[in-house]
């Protein structure tokens, strides 16, 4: 059987049991059982055991949010109004927030906080791909790297936020995005003054050495070091 068939299987039944005991052995050892596969061939699908089904559990999350996003019409829309609907159609995505907040638990731990980084990074390199971005020089790193500030604070605010309908939380968020555009408007300006180019021409020129991951290596963090 298709590992990823396999591991879906045993997130599907997982989520039940998160709520209780986390995404842990115990609740690995569950979903397994609930669903019916053999543990040799789940522990081959999820060689991490739950840690995997978290990982696996964000990662549907991401592509929810970008299906939802070819699926809408945003034609209309501002590139910050596409910004905040995109980080908004992932929180929509979320069908389970306790599944979340064990979520956010397990990957503050110290030797998981790597791979909670780059779930956070991935999920801001899927919105700024979703939208278009062709950049391919450090503008890359600091547009995911903004963006991901922004999609972590608004997951900590929504996680304790007990407005109707999560109001606090959509405010938070667009307050957030106007940081992001401001920041990326400052940015341009910086660049293109002329009084502040010479103060400059020492960090561009570093910075010329980072490019964005290459196709076949998209999933690299952060990236790569052009000799």
């Amino acid at each position: 059987m298709n590992n990823v068939l396999v591991k879906d299987q045993i997130l599907d039944a997982a989520l039940i049991h998160v709520a209780f005991d986390g995404w842990s052995p115990a609740t690995f050892e569950a979903a397994v059982q609930d669903a019916g596969i053999a543990p040799d061939i789940a522990h081959l699908a999820c060689p991490r055991g739950a840690v995997d089904l978290a990982i696996a559990y964000h990662l549907r999350g991401d592509a929810e949010m970008l299906a939802r996003f070819e699926r809408e019409d945003v034609s209309a829309m501002r590139y910050s109004e596409k910004v905040t609907a995109l980080v908004r159609f992932r929180f929509d995505a979320v069908d389970d927030k306790e599944a979340v907040r064990r979520g956010t638990t397990l990957f503050a731990l110290p030797h998981h906080a790597g791979d909670g980084a780059k779930l956070i990074w991935g999920t801001a390199d899927a919105i700024w791909t979703a939208l278009g971005d062709s950049s391919t020089d450090s503008n890359w790193y600091t547009k995911r790297a903004t963006l991901s500030a922004v999609y972590s604070s608004t997951v900590l605010f929504w996680l304790g936020d007990q407005s109707e309908n999560h109001a606090d939380t959509w405010a938070f968020l667009e307050r957030r995005i106007e940081d992001v555009m401001r920041f990326e408007k400052v940015k341009s300006q910086v660049n293109e003054s002329a009084l502040l180019q010479p103060l400059l021409a020492g960090p561009k020129w570093a910075l010329s050495f980072l490019k964005a991951p290459s196709g076949e290596r998209r999933n690299d963090l952060p990236g790569r070091w052009n000799a």
